[in-house]
């Protein structure tokens, strides 16, 4: 991770070693501290897919964009979340056996760093999570509770009441927001931020930025995006759901190349902030 990468925005800057790019730079602004800020990472392929459907039927992030130095700028958003946020379906794709991790920070030394930053700032060695989901069709890994962290699930009060009590025999805080078929991003942000949040780092898929972006509950994207076309017909995108209106306005805050990404074309990584 000390092979550099280069700035092009805001101004073109000297060369610097990838680790450390996410863990030191500002995250919040400084007038977010009293409130719940929300920030989402996604990786693609230059033609915008984040998963692609294989043979087995299953969706999941194609093995053309996955990379070890994208992997480590996940992690240093990740140690700097107070809660991750996920979803039912992460968890179903985990206990099959498809999904990356039982959820960051990662426990091996190449990211110890990672560790001592949040031990630094006094953070519980690993983020509390918040799943967000109307089905409660999943199961919660051991590992979690295990590890002391405390497990919200966010859903609506329309929600099956034996899964709900299943999942909070399990050790989970089972929170109904509202009725309707979907949880709002809004709302959900709200029991978060009222519950003394301040960090909350989506790591799920588009249907929950869906949620959050449409609710103007999401502060900063960062997107990774790998310089290969992969095609495929039935894909995700970023985002995934209805059309906003209006659309949604983002600012660039920072754009990063890489050239020791995947293959000879590298990739970037970049953040956008919401536009107010």
């Amino acid at each position: 991770m000390e092979r550099e990468i280069h700035r092009i925005h805001p101004a073109p800057a000297d060369p610097r070693p990838l680790a450390g790019t996410y863990l030191d730079a500002p995250l919040a602004p400084e007038d977010a501290d009293d409130r719940l800020f929300v920030y989402a990472n996604f990786v693609r392929s230059l033609d915008g897919r984040i998963s692609v459907r294989g043979a087995d039927g299953r969706e999941r992030v194609p093995g053309d964009v996955a990379n070890p130095r994208d992997w480590r700028l996940f992690q240093e958003l990740a140690a700097r979340a107070d809660v991750l946020l996920s979803s039912g379906r992460y968890f179903r794709e985990l206990a099959a056996g498809h999904a990356q991790d039982v959820l960051p920070v990662d426990s091996g030394e190449a990211f110890a760093d990672c560790r001592a930053w949040r031990r630094e700032h006094g953070l519980a060695p690993q983020p509390d999570v918040a799943v967000l989901s109307t089905s409660l069709d999943f199961t919660l890994p051991e590992t979690l509770l295990e590890q002391g962290r405390r497990v919200m699930v966010l859903t609506t009060r329309d929600a099956d009441e034996m899964r709900a009590s299943r999942l909070a025999a399990a050790g989970a805080e089972v929170i109904r927001l509202d009725s309707g078929p979907h949880v709002s991003g809004g709302r959900a942000m709200d029991a978060l931020a009222g519950r003394g949040y301040r960090r909350a780092y989506s790591v799920t898929g588009p249907w929950v930025l869906h949620a959050l972006v449409a609710d103007d509950r999401l502060d900063a994207l960062f997107v990774t995006t790998v310089h290969r076309l992969i095609g495929g017909t039935d894909y995700a995108g970023i985002l995934e759901g209805g059309r906003l209106e209006p659309a949604r306005e983002w600012t660039l805050r920072w754009l990063y190349h890489d050239p020791h990404g995947p293959g000879p074309g590298g990739q970037q990584f970049a953040r956008y902030d919401r536009y107010d």
